[in-house]
């Protein structure tokens, strides 16, 4: 209770000594701070441990992003979900819990966000109450204000690791197995058309980021996404592209679609899109089925087969033609469908990986090449291994590309049903 009293009296003599007519610099406020926090404590103990946590608290509530720097600068921290001034929850090793600290006032909550998304040129108010950002660190951000959030501000920051994680990082953390890694390498570039499905928090963002790795580095490379948060590793022939909302006039808009349009015309080897969520399914499609090949996108699915068909409802959001008509074009363009899930456990892992096998009695057909069976726990960690259960049936790209026999070695003695 003193160190709470502490606490707000020294958040009101700071803001009081504070000069408002000038820009203070860092270290000038720094010294501020300590010379605050000497002179209230002079007459009562408090350890050092606390007089420093109270000077890092301080700072980052005048010149950082308040409450929540602190948990940014912990690596543990994986998710950061601030429900209004006061509740804020955080996701480390997979559990959520409750975090102590909240903001000071929900106007203080309000100017974190407007610094947020002023940082990348975004903006958020009451016409316009949703936006998808991303900080400095390349964390996405999505806040939603009031009115539309009835509780006031909210924010969900999902945390990216500092450290890029790559095929062998996902082999190690046992959610894709080597051999079929390798068989997913040589597809990738063999130039097939892949999409990644998955709920939220389920690894496509970073297993794109992992199959991104292997695109030949001669290839020129489009990424588009609402918010940038890809890290193409070793290309130089490289042009990314985001999303731009309206101003506040309603005007000047860039959307996912206009960005696929547009990189048709900038000559693409390879076209990489975030995640497909509305009908610019329509452009994806179309460049991935006019020459586009090896272009690689995910989407929110629960399966395979659920993604192709929230994939025939994005396009039928966008133009009214006949369902027959967007299956075939979903399955001409479409070649390989990687179904990622977080498991019970937490842990995130490859549990699907299909052909699209075209079409029949006005179905798309699918061919499951891997399957993920589970063989129990150990440790509370689930086991399993991703088994072969069919043969790959269109060999064309794997044929022209040269690379038919280093895939068929890769997939010759890998574990089956």
């Amino acid at each position: 209770m003193e160190l709470q009293s502490l606490r707000e009296r020294l958040k009101l003599r700071v803001a009081s000594e504070l000069d408002l007519t000038r820009d203070m610099e860092d270290a000038e406020i720094a010294r501020l701070i300590d010379r605050c926090i000497l002179e209230e404590t002079k007459n009562q103990y408090v350890p050092l441990k606390e007089k420093v946590g109270l000077r890092v608290e301080l700072f980052n509530s005048l010149r950082r992003l308040d409450v929540l720097t602190e948990l940014l600068e912990n690596e543990a921290v994986t998710e950061i979900m601030v429900n209004g001034k006061s509740d804020i929850f955080v996701e480390q090793a997979g559990m959520i819990s409750r975090y102590e600290k909240g903001f000071a006032s929900e106007e203080r909550l309000e100017t974190v966000i407007q610094h947020i998304v002023g940082d990348c040129n975004r903006r958020i108010n009451a016409a316009s109450p949703i936006v998808d950002a991303r900080l400095m660190d390349g964390s996405r951000v999505c806040i939603v204000t009031r009115p539309i959030s009835l509780g006031g501000p909210v924010i969900t920051i999902r945390r990216f690791p500092k450290q890029r994680i790559d095929m062998d990082a996902l082999i190690a953390m046992g959610s894709v197995d080597a051999g079929v890694a390798e068989v997913l390498r040589i597809l990738v570039q063999a130039g097939y058309n892949i999409f990644i499905s998955g709920g939220t928090g389920s690894g496509k963002t970073t297993l794109l980021n992992a199959l991104s790795d292997f695109v030949p580095k001669e290839a020129r490379i489009i990424t588009i996404e609402d918010s940038a948060e890809l890290q193409i590793k070793g290309v130089q022939n490289l042009v990314r592209l985001e999303a731009r909302t309206a101003n506040l006039e309603g005007e000047n808009e860039i959307t996912i679609r206009d960005l696929i349009k547009a990189s048709l015309r900038l000559r693409p080897d390879r076209i990489i899109v975030g995640e497909v969520r509305d009908a610019a399914a329509i452009d994806m499609l179309a460049a991935m089925g006019t020459g586009h090949d090896g272009s690689l996108s995910t989407g929110h699915a629960n399966s395979a087969k659920d993604m192709l068909i929230r994939l025939e409802t994005m396009v039928l959001m966008g133009m009214e033609i006949p369902l027959s008509a967007v299956r075939r074009q979903i399955a001409a363009a479409v070649d390989i469908v990687i179904h990622v899930s977080r498991l019970r456990d937490k842990s995130r892992k490859i549990i699907e990986i299909c052909e699209v096998n075209g079409m029949e009695h006005g179905e798309i057909r699918l061919n499951t090449l891997f399957e993920f069976q589970e063989t129990g726990t150990k440790k509370g960690k689930v086991q399993g291994l991703l088994r072969k259960v069919n043969d790959l049936i269109h060999m064309e790209k794997l044929q022209s590309s040269g690379l038919l026999d280093v895939f068929e070695e890769a997939v010759c003695g890998l574990p089956g049903v």
